[in-house]
């Protein structure tokens, strides 16, 4: 399954979310594939897709940052299962 995950920080954690950031590199768990991150620029924001076959994994990676980041995980689709989902809905 594909995730988007959207996260937010204080700006009082911003130090500590770095040097967590700076040890390994916000590294994802076994059973997470990270695809992708992007970072807003002058923020302590930003959001990952990612790819796991189990919700454990990604729950023990958003808990591993929860002390620092307010985090929203949520299921994603690609235009190609969206679209099957949407031609089937449709009957087609």
């Amino acid at each position: 399954m594909l995730f988007i995950v959207n996260w937010t920080a204080l700006p009082e954690v911003r130090e500590t979310a770095a040097e967590r950031f700076l040890q390994n590199g916000g590294a994802p768990p076994d059973g997470v594939r990270l695809l992708g991150r992007w970072h807003g620029i002058g923020s302590i924001r930003g959001f990952a897709v990612c790819e796991c076959s189990e919700i454990g994994p990604i729950a023990r990676w958003a808990h591993e940052w929860a002390d620092l980041f307010t985090l929203d995980v949520v299921p994603a689709m690609t235009d190609e299962q969206l679209g099957k989902v949407l031609a089937e809905a449709a009957g087609r």
